[in-house]
């Protein structure tokens, strides 16, 4: 996969065409870095998107790492699920699970990647004492349930929080932002500290999705 810079693009395959989904992939996947896939169940958020089966008719269609978001109110019954589908990443919300801890490590068990997010009205700070647990931390800079939203304007602020606490106990762990990610956006998220960025109509709205995410990579200068 071609890489510029240090900012990653995980395009998000809720802004795709589901009609030629697999075309769609195809389209990104040499300069994109992963794929986002956000999965919701009507609960958790306003919003009712696909499954296990997707996951599983897509991944021997792409080498892309995948990213499955469960923004679900019970995530914890479809780790296993997810991990056998194909996920490389298996985020959940700390606002779903009663005990984080116990969710990073279910998701190791299964030898995958363990991220977590974050909503926009939940204390920032509530991620901190897993920060060295998890591999990715995500900040929505939008009210998870629909793309298409705009950048919250309080955004910058909370991922230089976590940019600031990452750094101070010397954790790798991708910092992601997803959420109106734009030209526009994107060099606000970076300059603030994001490593990952999560973008869907961006890319799969363009007339080149290539040429897009190129342009993103591009924003850390």
């Amino acid at each position: 996969m071609a890489k510029t810079g240090t900012v990653k693009i995980a395009p998000s395959i809720l802004s795709a065409d589901f009609g030629c989904l697999a075309e769609e992939i195809r389209k990104i996947e040499k300069d994109a870095d992963f794929l986002h896939i956000d999965v919701m169940d009507g609960h958790y958020v306003p919003n009712i998107s696909f499954g296990v089966p997707i996951v599983c008719s897509i991944r021997p269609r792409t080498d892309l790492l995948f990213d499955v978001h469960l923004m679900i109110t019970n995530p914890l019954d479809f780790i296993e699920p997810f991990a056998v589908a194909g996920a490389d990443y298996i985020t959940v919300h700390i606002e779903t699970v009663d005990d984080p801890a116990e969710a990073i490590r279910l998701i190791h068990s299964y030898g995958k990647k363990a991220g977590l997010s974050i909503h926009p009205d939940t204390d920032i700070e509530s991620v901190f004492p897993y920060l060295l647990q998890a591999d990715l931390i995500l900040i929505m800079s939008v009210y998870p349930g629909f793309g298409g939203q705009s950048f919250l304007k309080e955004a910058p602020e909370r991922i230089h929080i976590i940019r600031s606490k990452l750094d101070e106990i010397g954790s790798e762990a991708l910092l992601s932002v997803d959420g109106g990610i734009s030209e526009q956006t994107a060099p606000l998220a970076v300059a603030a500290g994001a490593t990952l960025l999560v973008t869907g109509k961006a890319v799969f709205g363009a007339l080149d999705p290539v040429e897009m995410i190129r342009r993103l990579k591009a924003c850390d200068g």
